[in-house]
C-alpha cells in the first residue's frame, strides 16, 4: 500500500499520459454502459421508448425518425440525445467523487497539501527545507534545540476539569 501511495504521488507526465488513456477508455465504457445497458430498460419501462429518437423539428414537417429528419436536413433539438449524453457525464463524475474520496483517505491524516509546500530555511546552512523539518537533510543539524523560545508555552495550566 505505501508504495502505491508513493507511485500515485510522484506524478511525472508518463503518469499523466497513462492516466490520460485510461480516462480515454473509461469514458468508451461508460459510454457503453449507459447506451447498451442502462437506457434500454429505463425506455422499456416508459412505454418502448428510444432515448435516442427523442426530437424535435423546428420546422412545420413531421418526422418519425431523427435519421430520417436528419437525411433530409430538417434542424432539430436531439433532446434525447441530451439526455443519454447527461445521464453519461454524471456517471463519470460519481465515479470520479469515489476514486478521490478513497484517495483521500490513503492520505495520511497529519500530512496537509499546505505543510508540504511552505518552507523555512536552516540557521546553519540557510538551505530551503520543509517546514516540518527537525533535522536539516543539507547539513544534518538538529533544528528542535535551536527553536525559539516563544514558540514553546512557558507555563503549564493549572485548570483542572471536575466531571462526574
Amino acid at each position: 500500500m505505501k508504495e502505491f501511495r508513493q507511485f500515485v504521488l510522484k506524478g511525472s507526465a508518463a503518469d499523466m499520459g497513462i492516466g490520460l488513456v485510461l480516462g480515454a477508455a473509461f469514458s468508451g465504457l461508460i459510454d457503453s454502459f449507459v447506451s447498451d445497458v442502462l437506457l434500454p430498460p429505463i425506455g422499456l419501462l416508459l412505454h418502448k421508448m428510444n432515448f435516442s429518437n427523442l426530437f424535435i423539428v423546428l420546422g412545420g414537417t413531421h418526422y418519425s425518425s431523427l435519421k430520417e429528419a436528419q437525411e433530409a436536413g430538417a434542424a432539430t433539438i436531439n433532446y434525447g440525445l441530451f439526455i443519454t449524453s447527461f445521464i453519461r457525464f454524471m456517471l463519470v463524475v460519481f465515479v470520479i467523487f469515489l476514486m478521490i474520496r478513497q484517495m483521500n483517505r490513503w492520505k495520511r491524516p497529519d500530512q496537509h497539501p499546505v505543510d508540504s509546500m511552505t518552507k523555512k530555511e536552516c540557521r546553519f546552512c540557510r538551505m530551503s527545507i520543509p517546514s516540518q523539518a527537525i533535522r536539516c537533510p543539507n547539513c544534518s543539524s538538529d533544528l528542535e534545540e535551536f527553536q525559539d523560545q516563544r514558540q514553546k508555552p512557558k507555563h503549564k495550566s493549572n485548570l483542572r476539569l471536575k466531571i462526574k
